[in-house]
């Protein structure tokens, strides 16, 4: 009989923790939840306990516990409620999952992320900023406790389905270069404006820019689609997953989303990963690995397209797509001051208190203002974390005042 996987997943109510629930929905002999995190969105999240019922739900705040909790109560539903940034490292130690979801977006996902790999679960990665704050410290997690870490982005995913069999990052330089990879290929759809010129973004409205062309996505990310920061940060994410030099990982701009990424080898050959602009696929993959199971998604009809494109991102265009490469160059503390600042950046955008094309040059600022330096602990990363923030406060009301 084959055992039930108990899952954890963290951000069930963003678009990747719904995803993977319906995936979870359709295999319900394969799959068990054991907990549940959202931040505010406790209506979602009762139903989702309501319907899966979990060990452990946690929320963002006392308030937001206190509701939930009273529902929870009610309903009799046996799900222990929780609040805060240290109960999301409970409902990865303490549900008894083998398997973490990790879904939440931007600098919080860092810390429960950090305590799956460090208690040896299989972690399927959708957040990464796990990777571009601090990737020395996860996948040195990774390494001692042999934690199974997958790529849940369709973009890596698409790469470590192409990838030879027994390729690891953390492998020898020489046991990876007798697989004879040379290049990781990440495609990248441009966003929603991909062929508008820089001189007609500047009155560019949020609902605009959360307008993606082919993906459903949460606003903030859709937002770094449209900049391509999105990009860059899976450009230093694809260094620490797969171990390869900077110089073997390209950006390639594919307009139709059909090939997820490609990998080229000595040989000459290339390997892409093709299907629908649907997460439910690198999901379901990330599930039930080494084995695959039913997604829900489409069959891809190759007959219906005309035609697949691919583009040399032009740097001008997307300046944040530049500035994660020179960060991801420095090293260091340098991406998670990066992703600070861009974090800072977004959301001001987000509430209309920033222009869009003000996002990079936000971000520029402060990775001139403050210092990248090596981190050999997760308590520099934060540090380095919450400095940008502040300064890239300070840049932002300079930037409004003006």
């Amino acid at each position: 009989m084959r055992l039930l996987r108990r899952i954890t997943i963290l951000g069930s109510t963003g678009s990747i923790g719904v995803n993977t629930l319906d995936v979870i929905r359709s295999h319900p002999e394969r799959y068990q939840v054991a907990a549940l995190t959202a931040h505010q969105q406790v209506d979602r999240l009762l139903a989702q306990c309501r319907e899966f019922k979990p060990r452990i739900a946690v929320v963002g705040d006392a308030q937001s516990a206190k509701k939930l909790a009273a529902a929870v109560l009610q309903e009799k539903i046996p799900t222990t409620v929780l609040y805060g940034a240290e109960a999301l490292v409970s409902a990865v130690s303490e549900s008894d999952c083998d398997t973490v979801m990790a879904a939440i977006v931007g600098a919080a996902g860092l810390l429960p992320t950090l305590a799956a790999a460090r208690a040896g679960k299989r972690i399927l990665l959708a957040n990464k900023e796990a990777l571009v704050m601090s990737g020395d410290l996860l996948m040195q997690a990774v390494r001692d406790s042999g934690a199974e870490l997958i790529p849940i982005d369709s973009e890596h995913n698409a790469i470590f389905q192409c990838l030879p069999a027994g390729f690891n990052a953390l492998h020898s330089d020489v046991a990876r270069a007798e697989c004879g990879v040379e290049e990781l290929w990440l495609t990248a759809s441009g966003g929603p404006f991909r062929t508008t010129p820089l001189v007609e973004l500047a009155d560019i409205t949020p609902d605009q820019a959360c307008a993606h062309p082919n993906w459903v996505m949460g606003r903030k990310i859709s937002v770094d689609s449209a900049t391509m920061m999105n990009k860059g940060l899976e450009v230093i994410e694809a260094r620490w997953l797969f171990g390869v030099p900077l110089a073997q990982i390209r950006v390639l701009i594919h307009p139709q989303s059909v090939v997820h990424s490609m990998v080229r080898y000595r040989d000459g050959s290339v390997i892409a990963q093709l299907g629908q602009p649907d997460m439910r696929t690198p999901i379901a993959y990330g599930l039930a690995w080494p084995q695959r199971i039913a997604a829900g998604v489409e069959p891809l009809d190759l007959t219906q397209m005309s035609a697949l494109h691919f583009i040399q991102p032009d740097l001008k265009q997307f300046p944040c797509l530049a500035l994660a490469f020179a960060a991801a160059h420095s090293g260091g503390t340098a991406p998670a001051i990066l992703n600070a600042a861009n974090e800072v950046a977004v959301g001001a955008f987000l509430a209309s208190e920033l222009p869009y094309l003000q996002i990079p040059t936000l971000v520029e600022q402060v990775l001139e203002q403050v210092a990248a330096a090596q981190a050999q602990t997760l308590a520099e990363v934060l540090d380095a974390d919450q400095t940008a923030r502040r300064v890239a406060m300070q840049c932002l009301a300079r930037l409004r005042s003006h």
